[in-house]
């Protein structure tokens, strides 16, 4: 008798309504390992982030990045408080993690789930399925430059982007193994004619790799022709890869195209699994609503979603989706943001109920 798998997970559930939606996928993490009966998940609680900035002058201690090390995957909620600015927040949290355990492969589905409403005229819900696969740990949020003459008329800021062969090479290659593996185009989107030095090498880099890949068909874009498309005609699109900061700023417009930032999730992954890689709802803290107990949990339910995906579990990561969209068909337990009058919690309990009803694979 084979033992059963035993799953390591940290646990940040980080600021403002991340505890509440946290909450909510540890539930069903422990209700899909429960069902399953092969795997089992071992939670262990960290109370990082700005909170924990506010009493300590850290996001995390010292030595955060030792005690995670041990960790199969991390589980993160939102990360963000009005007294701490962006910058200190995204960087010493949420960055350190990604650029410290080598997540270079940010997966972030668009996807327009059966239920919800089209937000595009003339757009049907098949037009809208694509995945963005995006640098995730160099580019424009390397962190580099100088602040000279603070305060001065003759004040200068420079911001660099680090761009490196290793980096843009192994993201490419892995959105053209996964555009074969799932027999899909490739888009590659970036911005040569203003970007002269990054850009041209990212297209540089895509080219010759894509000569590896001779039976996937590939596109490019330049960025502000990309966001049109995706608006105007988003069937377009397929599997995507691009940079940080492009990347940062078209999955938000695909989840204002794919039913809103309730519904999206990101997967921060090290492929070779040579250190954990992290999954998190991306909406953010929202701390006009936390505590109230209305919070839409789905974002989190996808983060679960790829969390199995990532662990070999691509039955239940199924089953996960398939039960959100019946939920969301079906409108009877929905968070007000969905049209819906039920609470956080009531929406995780049917979301578990559901989910039992049907035997384990």
């Amino acid at each position: 008798m084979m033992a059963k798998q035993i799953y390591k997970i940290a646990v940040i559930a980080g600021d403002g309504i991340g505890p509440e939606v946290i909450a909510e996928g540890v539930k069903l993490l422990k209700t899909v390992a429960e069902e399953d009966g092969r795997f089992s998940f071992e939670f262990t609680f960290f109370p990082w982030g700005c909170e924990y900035y506010l009493e300590n002058g850290r996001m995390m201690p010292e030595n955060g990045m030792d005690q995670l090390k041990a960790f199969d995957a991390i589980f993160l909620g939102a990360v963000g408080n009005p007294c701490v600015p962006d910058q200190i927040s995204l960087r010493e949290l949420l960055l350190v993690i990604r650029h410290g355990f080598d997540q270079y492969v940010n997966l972030r589905p668009v996807k327009l789930l059966k239920g919800v409403a089209p937000p595009l005229r003339d757009i049907t819900r098949e037009e809208i399925d694509m995945l963005f696969i995006r640098e995730n740990s160099e580019g424009e949020y390397s962190g580099l430059g100088s602040w000279l003459y603070q305060g001065q008329e003759n004040e200068v800021v420079i911001q660099n982007a680090v761009f490196s062969r290793k980096g843009t090479e192994r993201v490419i290659r892995y959105a053209f193994d996964t555009a074969r593996k799932e027999n899909k185009t490739l888009t590659s989107i970036s911005k040569a004619n203003a970007l002269n030095y990054s850009m041209v090498f990212w297209d540089k880099v895509f080219l010759e790799v894509s000569r590896e890949y001779p039976d996937v068909k590939t596109y490019s874009y330049l960025v502000d022709a990309a966001s049109m498309f995706m608006v105007k005609d988003p069937g377009r699109f397929q599997i995507v890869v691009t940079s940080n900061l492009f990347g940062d700023i078209l999955t938000d417009l695909g989840a204002a195209i794919s039913g809103g930032m309730g519904l999206a999730a990101g997967a921060n992954l090290n492929p070779e699994k040579t250190f954990p890689s992290m999954f998190e709802p991306i909406h953010g803290s929202a701390p006009d609503i936390a505590g109230k107990g209305i919070a839409n949990p789905f974002a989190t339910f996808w983060a679960v979603s790829q969390m199995l995906d990532y662990f070999s579990q691509e039955k239940w990561a199924k089953r996960v989706l398939d039960v959100m969209e019946t939920m969301l068909v079906d409108k009877e337990v929905l968070t007000p943001d969905l049209g819906g009058h039920s609470s956080t919690s009531e929406v995780g309990d049917e979301m578990i109920s559901r989910i039992r009803r049907k035997k384990s694979y």
